[in-house]
């Protein structure tokens, strides 16, 4: 009876995989009642590792290569199997293979506003979206703490969890890389690298290696999203005063026409603008004058520059305002106010 059942014995002498691009992590190689010859060929091809687990314990792990299965091939295995040196017969053991390709254009969103703390601006609520790729960098550990003994494990079967931890760290993230939220919002480059570097440990634990993500978006508060405005035009005039004031004055000249047009009708309206124009174009000359230095005229004779004390104090008072909301420092606030009070003298 013994020997029949020996004959009936399928010996697997050519272990591989072939993958479907289906999105597959691990897989199981089919045993059924077969065992394994001793001499066979393995094949682990490139983007992959082959696993073999003796009774629940990780033994041997192969990277890409063709092997003869042997007691000098198999060492971890050979020891928990207690082989003699010269073993000739067939053995058991769970085969599993690892694809280690990138997963590249995985998604990543808030379904819903997440809470953020800044120094700035305290709690803040925003939406975010993005993706990223990932590959199994640790198969041993992702064998053990994920994909167990499962016959098949797919990137479906993760995406949630990491798609969690994501989410999860984007609060300390933003905390961790000691950078203002709104220089971080303004720069979604600098943002998704402030989430690398808070992620890349978290999803090491799974034994999974974070290769790239990318912040494609980030939705702010309308108040937050003013004041990021704001900034993103200062930086585009520099520290200039004169078109810091042009800057100002083109801001305001909406605000200006709406409100000499409201009871007007279009005539209303056309007189608001006509005024707001004029507004910034005396302003833009008088700082033009008043702020710039004109070489030309200094090389003649010295230029006297006539400055309304009014005005001054005018200019002071909106600066004044803008430190306030942390458009211009300190340093720069009493910079510009020296710069105007010398006009005084």
């Amino acid at each position: 009876m013994a020997l029949m059942d020996f004959i009936k014995k399928q010996f697997i002498d050519i272990i591989q995989w072939t993958e479907s691009g289906d999105g597959t992590l691990a897989w199981r190689f089919p045993m059924a009642d077969m065992e394994i010859q001793n001499g066979a060929s393995l094949t682990v091809r490139e983007s992959q590792v082959a696993v073999f687990v003796n009774e629940g314990q990780v033994a041997d792990v192969f990277g890409p290569g063709l092997y003869k299965l042997t007691t000098q091939t198999l060492p971890v295995l050979t020891y928990l199997k207690n082989w003699d040196k010269l073993f000739e017969s067939p053995f058991k053991s769970d085969v599993y293979f690892f694809s280690t390709r990138q997963q590249v254009d995985q998604k990543w969103g808030t379904p819903q506003p997440i809470t953020v703390r800044d120094k700035d601006f305290g709690a803040v609520r925003l939406r975010a979206f993005g993706n990223y790729s990932f590959r199994i960098g640790d198969a041993k550990l992702f064998h053990t703490e994920i994909s167990g003994t499962r016959e098949l494990y797919t990137v479906a079967d993760i995406d949630g969890q990491l798609r969690g931890l994501l989410l999860q760290n984007i609060s300390n993230a933003i905390a961790g890389s000691g950078v203002p939220f709104l220089d971080l919002a303004a720069n979604q480059v600098q943002f998704a690298e402030a989430l690398a570097k808070q992620l890349v440990p978290e999803f090491a634990k799974l034994g999974i290696q974070l290769e790239t993500i990318t912040v494609q978006n980030v939705s702010l508060p309308e108040e937050l999203q003013k004041i990021l405005d704001q900034k993103i035009g200062m930086g585009m005039v520099g520290n200039d005063m004169g078109k810091f004031m042009q800057y100002q004055t083109a801001q305001a000249i909406p605000k200006f026409a709406e409100g000499a047009g409201g009871g007007g009708g279009i005539a209303g309206d056309a007189m608001g603008l006509g005024a707001g124009v004029a507004l910034g174009q005396v302003l833009a000359q008088n700082l033009s004058q008043g702020l710039q230095a004109q070489p030309a005229a200094a090389q003649q004779q010295p230029a006297v520059a006539v400055v309304n004390p009014a005005d001054v104090m005018t200019t002071l008072e909106k600066l004044g305002e803008l430190k306030a909301k942390g458009i211009l420092t300190q340093e720069e606030f009493d910079a510009k106010k020296a710069e105007l009070l010398k006009k005084l003298v």
